[in-house]
């Protein structure tokens, strides 16, 4: 039976939990996800899990922060007046916004904090930081 190596383009079924038990992500009612294995598309603790699988195999991945999205980087955290800010936005703690860089790519950031003066908006991925759990199954080797 044929096994996964990297540079095989391959399919996946796949839920996401954080510690707490939390879904984050799944591939449920969709098609399965696919990928290249190895060219850095998916997230390196999930990647480097794949080899050796072989078509219906089904496996835990946990995939440490550092491997998955990062920790959290202070320096992606900015203070803005919030006058800056559009008055027909309303303002809340967790509200994810879209901003365009110098370069005019889309950069979507969170609303971390808030006061009278200023919004403080956070360009971390949600999940940077955060342990994930993945439950896989090998759908296909395409």
């Amino acid at each position: 039976m044929a096994q996964v190596k990297s540079g095989d383009t391959v399919r996946i079924h796949y839920t996401g939990t954080l510690t707490d038990g939390t879904v984050f992500d799944s591939s449920e009612g969709r098609e399965p996800l696919e990928f290249t294995v190895g060219s850095g598309q998916i997230i390196p603790g999930l990647d480097k899990a794949l080899p050796g699988m072989a078509v219906g195999e089904k496996k835990t991945v946990v995939a440490v922060a550092d491997e998955a999205y990062g920790q959290p980087d202070p320096n992606a955290r900015q203070a803005i007046p919030r006058d800056q800010i559009p008055a027909d936005i309303p303002l809340e703690v967790g509200l994810m916004l879209e901003m365009r860089t110098p370069q005019g790519q889309s950069m979507p950031v969170t609303v971390a904090e808030l006061t009278d003066d200023s919004v403080t908006l956070d360009a971390n991925h949600r999940l940077a930081g955060h342990d994930l759990t993945f439950a896989i199954e090998l759908v296909e080797i395409v």
